[in-house]
């Protein structure tokens, strides 16, 4: 999860490990940071402080570096265009919608204002990334 908001961090955490399924949620607050642990730089260059995401929620509005470079830099290298990154932003803005799918982004989801409305839309999304969607692993990635 790349979240710079704390409160949003929060409630998106809780919303996602509600329920049944038991995984590990990484959060970073930067576009750097993303970037760094998707590409194993700096603090997160030892996989076992980076394991490959399954999944990355994705908000735009980020300090240092915004949402749509990192879909930029993410998605155009061989190691990490297969992640699945879902744009989880209160952006409903057209030119944002277009920006990020342009930029090969794998979801657009709006943040609801209200909690409830937030938990089923991230149980939905997490049914459907987590349980139901096939993802291709690096080895695959880079064999094809």
């Amino acid at each position: 999860m790349v979240e710079d908001d704390p409160s949003h961090a929060r409630l998106i955490q809780r919303c996602l490990t509600a329920g049944d399924v038991d995984f590990d949620i990484r959060h970073v607050t930067d576009g750097h940071e993303a970037l760094d642990y998707l590409f194993r730089r700096g603090p997160y260059a030892d996989p076992s402080r980076s394991p490959r995401p399954q999944l990355v929620f994705l908000d735009l509005r980020l300090p240092r570096c915004d949402g749509f470079e990192v879909l930029e830099r993410a998605k155009t290298a061989s190691n990490t265009q297969t992640i699945p990154i879902v744009v989880l932003t209160t952006s409903a803005a057209e030119r944002d919608v277009v920006g990020a799918y342009g930029r090969r982004a794998n979801g657009y989801l709006v943040k609801p204002v209200d909690a409830v409305a937030m938990q089923e839309m991230l149980s939905c999304a997490r049914a459907y990334w987590l349980r139901h969607n096939r993802t291709v692993g690096l080895e695959e990635a880079m064999a094809s």
